[in-house]
């Protein structure tokens, strides 16, 4: 009887449909031509409305190197993400800086908790003004700096990551967009072919070869491409929609079209791209900054055992009789050595996770680059088996069965069954080829290699 075709929708629901390359084809079924007089056979569905946006279609699409420049520049995620690197890079200057210098102001009074009481009459009553500074131990304040830096420098690859993984996101969703809208060609050469079918099945049922079974499976067969384009449509809406919120675009902006899907070569070898993930991979660049700092923590951390200063000087003027008073200040800060030794456990500690962490984050960023790797060259050879034989044996194939049964050699189960392999096959060959440039766009994201 008829094969099945189990496809998997753009957001991991799981379909299964006599003709699920109908998701993606049709928007006009021709009527069968004197059925209903004939069969009796309701015409109502034969009929299929066009799309709300195929009008749109038409216009000059988008390409996607314009959309990547336009998240960039717009998309709120790298934007906010760039803000932050732009703000860890004040903090260094902030760390190495000295310690607010404190001023006072002193009254003292004799005899009397009034201010002022007694200012005249005694030699101890004055009012002063004075200044103290605390001052780290030397290279103290260096090494803070440093562990400021080490941050900076691990939030600007992270900003780096946000801004390569928005632009993976984005280039999926565009990926998946063309697949969709570039069905319009499957839709118009299923139609052909299923007017075929179905005038092929009409024309044996008015002279006694047929059955009205087959004039009928011929029809239900437009009444499941009514039934897809429903997905078709909704699938197609969903990904605009989160194309515009990528962009940072209003959702009232104007549709977007793609340009139609080719298939790009991957010049590299996989020992290449491992090796270009190592060295240019955000993530795995963040880690190491993490490490960087962490050492330079540790370094501090055995620093702070040295004590602190503080100097300061007041002026305490008395009455005019009596002489001024000058007072210099010296002290030293002696630190707690057991929450010191605490905080030194700490930092050697988060040392050891962040290595830890480097480690796993290098291993599975290698690890998805040699899977996407495979999955981009399998992807090659099957595109390859698609082009060169499985469609065009399927359209072969049809074409001959379709002619055998217009000289009545061959039964319409067999015709159809070729009607479907043309369709599903087609359909597998646009899949494969999505999947093929989302390989590539993750292996774009994780080594930072641009394929043309």
């Amino acid at each position: 009887m008829q094969s099945t075709y189990l496809s998997r929708s753009l957001f991991g629901c799981t379909r299964i449909s006599l003709i699920s390359v109908a998701v993606l084809v049709g928007t006009m079924v021709l009527p069968a031509k004197g059925t209903a007089q004939q069969t009796g056979i309701s015409q109502q569905s034969a009929s299929i409305p066009e799309s709300p946006g195929m009008a749109e279609h038409a216009g000059m699409p988008t390409s996607l190197r314009e959309l990547i420049q336009e998240a960039e520049e717009k998309n709120p995620q790298i934007a906010a993400s760039f803000h932050t690197w732009q703000a860890s890079r004040n903090v260094p200057k902030q760390a190495s800086a000295l310690p607010e210098t404190q001023f006072s102001v002193q009254q003292f009074s004799v005899g009397s908790p009034r201010p002022f009481a007694g200012y005249s009459n005694s030699d101890f009553a004055y009012i002063g003004f004075g200044a103290s500074q605390d001052i780290p131990y030397p290279g103290k304040r260096r090494l803070r700096a440093r562990v400021a830096e080490h941050e900076a420098d691990s939030m600007e690859a992270q900003t780096d990551s946000m801004r390569r993984t928005v632009v993976a996101n984005l280039k999926m969703l565009y990926f998946h967009l063309a697949y969709i809208q570039q069905t319009l060609g499957v839709l118009q050469r299923s139609d052909a072919l299923l007017t075929q079918v179905q005038e092929a099945a009409e024309a044996r049922y008015r002279v006694g070869q047929g059955n009205q079974q087959d004039v009928l499976k011929a029809q239900l067969q437009h009444t499941k491409i009514l039934q897809e384009i429903a997905h078709h449509h909704q699938e197609e809406g969903l990904l605009e929609a989160q194309i515009k919120q990528v962009l940072g675009r209003s959702q009232e902006s104007a549709d977007i079209v793609a340009e139609s899907l080719t298939v790009r070569s991957l010049p590299y070898a996989a020992a290449e791209l491992l090796q270009r993930a190592r060295e240019q991979n955000p993530d795995v660049h963040s880690k190491q900054a993490s490490i960087r700092q962490q050492d330079t923590q540790v370094e501090l951390a055995h620093k702070e055992f040295r004590p602190d200063f503080n100097v300061g000087y007041t002026y305490e003027h008395t009455a005019s009789q009596f002489k001024d008073y000058y007072m210099a200040s010296f002290s030293v800060r002696l630190p707690n050595r057991g929450r010191q030794r605490a905080a030194l456990a700490e930092a050697e500690q988060n040392r050891e996770r962040a290595r830890q962490e480097l480690d796993a984050e290098s291993q599975r960023v290698l690890s998805e680059v040699q899977q996407q790797y495979v999955r981009a060259k399998t992807s090659e050879e099957r595109l390859k088996i698609y082009s060169d034989g499985l469609v065009p044996q399927s359209e072969a194939t049809f074409q001959s069965a379709l002619s055998a049964y217009q000289s009545n050699r061959q039964d319409f189960e067999s015709l159809l069954s070729g009607f479907l392999d043309v369709l599903n096959l087609d359909l597998e060959y646009r899949n494969e080829l999505v999947e093929h440039e989302s390989a590539l766009a993750e292996l774009e994201r994780l080594t930072g290699v641009d394929l043309p």
